[in-house]
């Protein structure tokens, strides 16, 4: 299983938020290319980026701080946030982003989701970000009336590289990951799901690791990180054992 630590920007500084809340940021390193080494150098052969920014205005607003994630770490670079058009898209995969993240596209515009899928194979995710079972997009400020595994469906046969699912109400909360809701989502689905949300602990990586044969594929760390509560290191040994 693969494990990847997390990135969030906001202003261009590392951030975590608590459930989504913007006002709930706290700064973690003012300096993203320097978080994305210490990531590398730890062992990690993925970095999962979100725009916080951009996610909330519907297009990139951290570029630069992306860029500069890009070209610090010899890893593989999974972004998200304001990602809302084909032209977005594709401009990330050529500046060296390994594989982009579409969330609030998958509801409203699905056909981009499909299109993308297509042309780029392998290199398309689908997030699913929800709030009692129920999707939210638009950086979590709006609910969308559709469960996550309705939405899921829809993209069975997309091609999607994998489904990140994130339970919003632990995102940040450091109150464990929601192992059951992401285990039963891989079972329902073809598509290999990557865990988000409330990981905090190793306990927790193992909990999800049993999971594996259902199909879950990873595990996104954020706040347990920054903290000091899991050890990147001891993380990756684990999730590779």
């Amino acid at each position: 299983m693969i494990v990847y630590p997390a990135i969030d920007l906001k202003d261009g500084r590392c951030v975590r938020l608590v459930r989504g809340e913007m006002k709930s940021a706290t700064v973690f390193n003012d300096d993203p290319a320097a978080q994305a080494r210490t990531f590398a150098a730890a062992g990690a052969a993925w970095i999962h980026v979100v725009d916080l920014d951009g996610a909330f205005a519907g297009k990139p607003k951290n570029a630069a701080a992306v860029e500069a994630i890009v070209k610090a770490a010899p890893v593989k670079v999974q972004l998200g946030g304001g990602i809302r058009d084909e032209a977005t898209l594709e401009a990330w995969l050529g500046q060296g982003v390994a594989r982009v993240v579409l969330g609030t596209a998958a509801v409203k515009n699905p056909n981009l989701v499909r299109a993308a899928c297509r042309r780029w194979p392998g290199r398309v995710a689908l997030g699913i970000d929800a709030r009692g079972g129920t999707v939210a997009v638009e950086g979590w400020a709006e609910t969308a009336s559709v469960a996550a595994l309705d939405l899921a469906r829809r993209f069975e046969d997309a091609g999607a590289a994998a489904i990140i699912y994130t339970d919003i109400e632990r995102d940040g909360a450091l109150q464990g990951v929601n192992v059951e809701a992401t285990a039963a989502l891989a079972r329902a689905l073809k598509m290999p799901v990557i865990a988000s949300g409330g990981v905090a602990s190793l306990d927790d990586l193992a909990a999800l690791r049993a999971h594996e044969k259902d199909g879950v594929a990873g595990a996104i760390l954020g706040r347990a990180l920054y903290d000091g509560r899991v050890d990147l290191k001891s993380a990756l040994a684990l999730m590779a054992a």
